[in-house]
C-alpha cells in the first residue's frame, strides 16, 4: 500500500504538470568556468573543463567516474545540455545517488540493452523498468540537446528538448542524496555537459 507521503507526491505531480509551469528558479552549478559546487575526484583524468563547456573522457584503464554536486537534494529539477563526442556513449544523471534505490537517467547506449535509451530510467539491480517515448526523433546526435529530470517524493519525470519523454514512479525511493554525472567505466568515449542547473522544489 503506498504511503499518504508517496500518494500527496504523486497528486502534485499532476497538479503542477511536471514542472512546465515557472514556479521555481533555476541556481546554475556549472557555469563554464570552475567547479566549485561539484566534488572533484582525487588524481582527477576524466573531468576539464575546455571552451566553457565540462568534458568527460575515459582513462586509458576504463575506471569510469562520478561527478557527484556537494550539495544533497530532496524534490528538484535538473537541467544540463549534453553533446556525444567519440566512441561509445554511456552516460547519465544519478538523481539522488547511486544504490538499488536510486534512479539514474541515461544518456547514450545502455551496456546490457546495447541501444540508446537516453531519458529512460536505470535502478540498480533492477535495470530499465519504462522506455522514454519519441527519443528517437528528438535526439540530435550530432549536437547539442538539452534534458531536464525532475523528481518530487518517488515520482520522476523527463523531457528532452523541450518534449516530454518519461515518467515513472519508484517505490521506496531515496528521497535525498546528491546529483551525480556519469562517465561509465569499460567504455571509450567523451561527452560535453554545459549551462547545468538545478532548482530545489
Amino acid at each position: 500500500m503506498k504511503s499518504m507521503y508517496s500518494l500527496i507526491c504523486t497528486l502534485m505531480f499532476v497538479v503542477m504538470n511536471f514542472g512546465q509551469g515557472t514556479d521555481y528558479e533555476m541556481e546554475t552549478i556549472f557555469n563554464g568556468t570552475d567547479l566549485n559546487k561539484w566534488q572533484v575526484p582525487d588524481n582527477n583524468v576524466w573531468w576539464r573543463i575546455d571552451g566553457e563547456a565540462l568534458w568527460a573522457k575515459s582513462d586509458p584503464d576504463q575506471k569510469g567516474s562520478i561527478l557527484w554536486t556537494k550539495k544533497e537534494y530532496e524534490d528538484f529539477v535538473v537541467q544540463l545540455d549534453f553533446k556525444f563526442g567519440e566512441g561509445t556513449i554511456d552516460s547519465g544523471i544519478f538523481m539522488r545517488g547511486e544504490d538499488e534505490k536510486n534512479v539514474q537517467i541515461q544518456i547514450g547506449i545502455s551496456g546490457s540493452l546495447k541501444r540508446d535509451m537516453t531519458g529512460s530510467p536505470y535502478v540498480p539491480k533492477s535495470g530499465y523498468p519504462v522506455e522514454a517515448d519519441g527519443v528517437k526523433e528528438l535526439l540530435r546526435m550530432d549536437g547539442w540537446n538539452t534534458i531536464k529530470a525532475m523528481t518530487i517524493g518517488n515520482s520522476y519525470k523527463v523531457w528532452l528538448n523541450g518534449e516530454e519523454v518519461m515518467n515513472y514512479i519508484l517505490e521506496e525511493a531515496n528521497l535525498k542524496g546528491p546529483v551525480g554525472l556519469q562517465l561509465h567505466p569499460g567504455r571509450e568515449m567523451t561527452i560535453q555537459f554545459k549551462n547545468i542547473s538545478i532548482a530545489e522544489l
